[in-house]
């Protein structure tokens, strides 16, 4: 099946890719590999993209939408997701709709009337919609192009986010009069993920597309503070956007009422709270109305803020995939922005706790390499590329390679450890073993006549949180494993460790002056040179006025890359704003008064001035 590679605007002249990437969506030139995806897509090929966060996914199957004739079904797996990209689409005089259980019987009414009568372009749907029999029987007479699976990683049982649901969208493609072209696109997923994802979805000879997993403008950074709170406290800011993920609802809890109680404007997120009060929060922080987020891994997915500058993980995550994806929800803007993990090595043993009963039989091998990653004392941004299998340089841009620690050998306090857990009759817990080699007075201790062991007292030099931090330690480099009570047993590899065949080191954070905490406008302005900054948020105001208005969150409107490049080429009227990167034709039609009326103004009263 060939599709034109061609669109005609109103007066006819024959529009190129670049030229209806430009009219529809206001960018000059494709990013990455969104050339290669569109074409393939167009001539009636099978294909899947892997592209980071921000990487420009949704573009890939929203130019062919319009591109093509008949309806475009995206399958998505949140309502959120849905809904940026179609108020995004229909700032582009693009026409789609979403099918899902929130619309109100007039709503959905309407949406089948407009399917009906083929004025739709994209229809955005949930993959627990596709086999009802009134979803079947309406798309059954359409036209379907193309259908597009975003978050395609979630019909592996391979990857960090396997869900059933997404097993039946083969079910549901076999069933259709005529097999449109299946794109399947995500952001994060191993060779062997992407082999399944190929199978699961039945894809016909598809082109496989990786673009670099690589995000150079986010700085990655591992911590192991003494007091999380404090650390976590001095990352913070109280006019950019940032999210932060933590392990449990009860921690999510915790961290954000401590905010709130600080002064933050911080909201929460977790599967305990209603649907209403998820909503709001969600919607609190996408229109800026709250400018943290504190949440567990349920937040985020199909989350398309640009603005965000900062992902902070308070907890370890269980995996590598789940993590990078998080991370990746900093700096979509492609402006300068962070990833920091808060590490404490007692995370592990709560990690390794919480997969006990998952269903996953990757879970402990995932977990190991998120372990890994925490511990690394060399390139972060190399760990994580050549686990997606690719190769890379040292980065100079994370915390390894800014040698924001200092590496100690602690193989003699390990074998201290493991010495004392093999003398023990039975599995006793962490907090008994390290009271013994602390020489505690503990009740316990005595009552049990550990105080006799050859090793007791043997480092009370040390404190009992550092002698956790090593028990964590050998956990988590598999000297020691946990029984299901926790209770500490050695491993076969403790035997090298014991003889001095191995070395034991820990990472251990540099004490460095604290630094001044700046604001979002400042870092900008450092990542992208010297800018105007008083133009530019002059231009905020405009945008988020326009925002409020429309009812819309900002970034969808304008993206930060779009304020900053109004700053550079100082658009004065209409053709000049054409030129700016993200206006396309139709929002140029919308925002080119209020915003080249500001930039005149704002050079008018520059020149009074001087």
């Amino acid at each position: 099946m060939l599709f034109k590679l061609a669109l005609k605007k109103e007066w006819g002249e024959q529009l190129n890719l670049e030229s209806a990437l430009q009219q529809y969506f206001g960018y000059p030139q494709f990013r990455y590999n969104q050339q290669e995806i569109v074409q393939t897509i167009l001539e009636g090929q099978d294909i899947l993209a892997i592209l980071p966060t921000g990487g420009g996914k949704s573009i890939c199957y929203q130019l062919p939408a319009v591109m093509m004739d008949g309806l475009t079904l995206v399958i998505s797996p949140l309502i959120s997701l849905m809904k940026d990209q179609i108020d995004t689409l229909t700032l582009h005089n693009i026409s789609a709709a979403t099918l899902h259980s929130g619309l109100s019987t007039a709503e959905y009414m309407d949406v089948i009337m407009r399917l009906r009568q083929g004025q739709l372009k994209l229809l955005y749907i949930a993959p627990e919609r596709l086999m009802a029999e009134s979803t079947v029987s309406v798309l059954n007479n359409l036209t379907i192009s193309q259908i597009a699976i975003d978050e395609a990683h979630c019909v592996s049982q391979w990857g960090h986010d396997f869900r059933p649901s997404f097993v039946e969208i083969r079910q549901f493609i076999r069933q259709l009069p005529k097999r449109p072209v299946i794109t399947a696109f995500t952001a994060t997923a191993t060779n062997r993920v992407q082999q399944d994802i190929v199978l699961q979805l039945g894809l016909q000879h598809p082109k496989v597309v990786v673009n670099t997993f690589d995000r150079p403008n986010i700085k990655l950074t591992v911590l192991q503070p003494k007091d999380k709170m404090r650390t976590l406290i001095q990352h913070l800011s109280k006019d950019e956007s940032i999210i932060v993920y933590a392990q449990t609802r009860k921690n999510v809890e915790k961290i954000s009422d401590a905010l709130v109680r600080l002064g933050y404007e911080a909201t929460k997120y977790h599967a305990g709270l209603s649907s209403q009060e998820r909503h709001d929060a969600q919607e609190a922080f996408i229109y800026d109305k709250k400018n943290i987020m504190v949440a567990t891994n349920a937040f985020g997915m199909g989350i398309d803020k640009t603005d965000v500058r900062k992902v902070i993980h308070y907890n370890l995550p269980t995996d590598l995939e789940g993590y990078y994806q998080e991370a990746g929800r900093a700096g979509r803007d492609g402006l300068a922005a962070e990833a920091i993990l808060l590490f404490a090595k007692q995370d592990i043993i709560t990690a390794k706790f919480m997969i006990e009963n998952s269903q996953d039989l990757n879970r402990t091998a995932r977990l190991e390499t998120m372990i890994q990653y925490a511990n690394q004392t060399t390139c972060l941004r190399q760990f994580i590329l050549r686990y997606f299998g690719e190769d890379s340089t040292p980065c100079q841009n994370c915390s390894s390679c800014l040698s924001e620690f200092e590496v100690q050998d602690v193989t003699k306090e390990g074998q201290m450890i493991l010495s004392t857990v093999a003398r023990l009759k039975y599995a006793f817990g962490m907090t008994m073993v390290a009271n013994i080699v602390k020489g505690s007075r503990d009740k316990k201790v005595l009552e049990n006549q550990f105080d006799q062991l050859t090793t007791y007292g043997l480092m009370q030099q040390y404190s009992l949180n550092q002698i956790k931090d090593i028990i964590s330690l050998l956990v988590a480099n598999q000297y020691l494993s946990l029984t299901e009570y926790k209770g500490l047993q050695l491993t076969t590899f403790a035997r090298q460790l014991l003889l001095g065949e191995q070395r034991l080191t820990m990472k251990v954070q540099k004490v460095t002056p604290a630094k001044p905490v700046t604001s979002a406008n400042q870092r900008t302005t450092a990542a992208s040179g010297e800018m105007d900054i008083h133009l530019y948020n002059r231009l905020r105001e405009v945008r988020l006025a326009l925002a409020q208005e429309a009812q819309l969150p900002a970034y969808i409107i304008f993206s930060n890359r779009t304020l900053e490049d109004m700053v550079k080429k100082l658009p004065t009227d209409y053709e000049s704003f054409l030129d700016v990167e993200g206006v396309g034709a139709v929002k140029a039609d919308n925002y080119s008064e209020p915003f080249t009326k500001a930039i005149r103004d704002y050079l008018a009263q520059s020149v009074q001035q001087t």
